[in-house]
């Protein structure tokens, strides 16, 4: 884990940038645009940033394409860019789909610095988070055809990574990428700087007005933005690429007891069933969940929980009673629900119903969008509530997701026009 900030340096603030105390011994390395990383990338905007690393889109001088490079703090782990590795080597299964939706590792590389050795991998960029894309729209929706596309391409993703024995374990919208258009590395920095916005240096300054350690950058970037308001997106751009594996993990190496997805997305057996390990069927719960939110204009579940209990109300309130054994061990239940799980008269539970005319259908009427007919609704709908069985057994395997009424006459088909 990365070595706490000092409270004792503190710096003046700078919006939409990495925190600047983890410059430090064991933290982030500085890095400045036009800088050359394993001699041959050069680093000509910043793409992003995370508690662990920063990413950088790069000139690779040798192929002469624009590429990202993901640079770890120092005391990260490299497990992403070992999972990354073993799904980029080449198997039997090379002809699966799954594949080339998932982050490709390009290249993998230590730099050394004055915080220490940092590892460093090399990625195709991206253009912006599907959370990312959303965020920047006003209607939160992306066109019907984009949105089966992409629902089609994650299953098929997730269907690719469990084949390969592993599961994701944070499968939500910020962990899945549009891919960047091919033209890009058509752009010299100059047209790039055009075309978007160039990179715009902000000073570093202690607030105590002392110089700057020498693993303290003496400028940092806002990352650029390359992405588009959601319902702007084409099918023929909706490629995506599925990503963030630090948190995946193989069953059959290693018990996961904790699940790290958000409390809206995640599996209900992670807090009634905390000593049996979490599996490829926790994935198809959080699946169900994103591939809704990919839909629709926001999230199955309440996205403003504070609490478990919280988190399972809301289940209880769209799903049902649980299983009676975790009802059992339900302390809260009685504060909501009734001993047979129906509501308490002084609440207004926000039904399956309810939250499909919510969040799917009548925004997209509002903004004039194609909406779900009878019996398109009634595929979603019934595969949905498969994927979200209470008991993970109940849970179909991706593969049957993937043959599924509403994958296969509605999303898998719009997916294969989207890499025509």
């Amino acid at each position: 884990m990365l070595t706490t900030p000092s409270p004792r340096v503190l710096y003046e603030h700078i919006d939409d940038v990495e925190r600047l105390e983890y410059y430090q011994p064991g933290g982030y390395h500085p890095i400045e645009i036009g800088n050359h990383l394993h001699q041959r990338y050069r680093v000509v905007h910043k793409l992003g940033y995370g508690t662990f690393s920063t990413t950088w889109l790069a000139q690779d001088k040798t192929l002469s394409k624009y590429v990202a490079v993901k640079v770890g703090t120092a005391d990260s782990d490299q497990k992403e860019v070992d999972v990354l590795t073993r799904l980029s080597n080449p198997t039997l299964q090379d002809e699966n789909p799954g594949k080339e939706l998932i982050l490709p590792m390009l290249d993998r590389f230590s730099v050394h610095g004055p915080n220490g050795t940092h590892p460093c991998f090399v990625t195709t960029p991206a253009r912006c988070s599907l959370a990312d894309t959303k965020e920047a729209s006003g209607s939160r929706l992306f066109q019907l055809p984009v949105a089966r596309s992409l629902a089609a391409q994650l299953a098929i993703a997730v269907a690719y990574t469990h084949k390969r024995g592993l599961v994701h374990g944070d499968l939500h919208l910020g962990n899945i990428l549009l891919r960047l258009p091919s033209t890009l590395d058509q752009l010299s920095e100059k047209q790039l700087y055009n075309q978007f916005d160039p990179p715009d240096p902000e000073p570093v300054r202690r607030a105590d007005g002392k110089p700057l350690a020498s693993g303290v950058p003496r400028h940092v970037f806002s990352p650029v933005w390359l992405g588009d308001a959601s319902e702007k997106i084409p099918l023929s751009e909706s490629k995506l690429l599925l990503t963030d594996f630090g948190t995946a993990f193989y069953p059959a190496q290693e018990s996961r007891l904790q699940s790290y997805t958000p409390l809206e997305i995640r599996p209900p057996e992670a807090r009634f069933e905390p000593t049996t390990p979490l599996s490829f069927a926790s994935d198809i719960w959080s699946l169900a969940c994103t591939i809704w939110a990919i839909v629709g204009q926001r999230s199955f579940l309440d996205s403003f929980l504070l609490s478990q209990d919280d988190a399972t109300r809301d289940q209880v309130d769209a799903l049902g009673r649980l299983p009676p054994e975790w009802w059992e061990k339900w302390e809260a239940r009685s504060k909501s629900f009734t001993e047979d799980g129906r509501p308490k008269e002084d609440r207004s539970p926000w039904s399956w119903d309810a939250r499909f005319e919510d969040s799917i259908q009548q925004p997209r009427r509002e903004k004039g969008m194609e909406t779900l007919d009878e019996k398109e609704r009634h595929s979603f709908c019934e595969m949905i509530r498969w994927m979200l069985a209470f008991r993970p057994g109940d849970r179909p395997s991706a593969d049957q997701v993937l043959k599924t009424a509403w994958m296969r006459n509605w999303a898998i088909p719009e997916s294969e026009k989207t890499w025509k």
